[in-house]
């Protein structure tokens, strides 16, 4: 970290050799870890921790108390809400060490994950996907999906810009930006 232009409260501790990226902001109590990457324009709320080899993207922002460990990458824009939570081993005992069998999670670009809401590892998060509050994630999320329960299921299709989908005949509409989009081989995709 050669160059500072990136903000740290000075509560905060940043612990080297670690990247941060322009126009970061980093708020009270948190704690990012070494080997880890945060990339530009990204906002890290109060007590949140990033541990080592995280990734985080572009403009991706962490609200308050989420723990981000290592094996997750979110890509650029993803919203990570309040008290999230991600997991990295499938079979946690605290008497024996599991770092070789961390599992990756992938957060992909401009997804959302709602307050509470608990990523099991070794799944992925879709583009675009909206992960409801509270849902618990245990299988991988389509593109564009909206997954709500425990065990978070599909209810249906969020637009880029975060409105819920209107179907007709596997066509959707977002009514509020009026971009749509098609079912492909089961996929949801942007018409063109």
């Amino acid at each position: 970290m050669t160059e500072k232009n990136y903000f740290i409260h000075e509560s905060s501790y940043v612990d080297e050799p670690c990247e941060i990226g322009k126009g970061t902001k980093i708020w009270h109590f948190s704690h990012i870890m070494k080997d880890s990457k945060i990339g530009k324009n990204c906002n890290i709320g109060q007590n949140v921790v990033i541990s080592p080899n995280v990734i985080l993207g572009n403009n991706v922002k962490i609200q308050n108390n989420v723990s981000v460990y290592t094996g997750v990458t979110c890509e650029d824009d993803v919203f990570l809400g309040p008290s999230c939570v991600f997991t990295n081993v499938i079979n946690p005992r605290s008497f024996i060490e599991r770092k070789e069998e961390y599992k990756q999670t992938i957060v992909k670009k401009g997804a959302s994950i709602g307050a509470n809401a608990t990523i099991v590892c070794g799944y992925n998060i879709g583009r675009y996907a909206f992960i409801g509050a509270g849902a618990v994630v245990t299988k991988d999320v389509p593109d564009y999906a909206l997954v709500v329960g425990n065990p978070a299921r599909v209810l249906g299709y969020v637009c880029e810009c975060g409105n819920r989908l209107k179907e007709n005949n596997n066509e959707y509409k977002c009514n509020v930006c009026d971009k749509e989009y098609k079912i492909v081989d089961s996929n949801l995709i942007p018409r063109e």
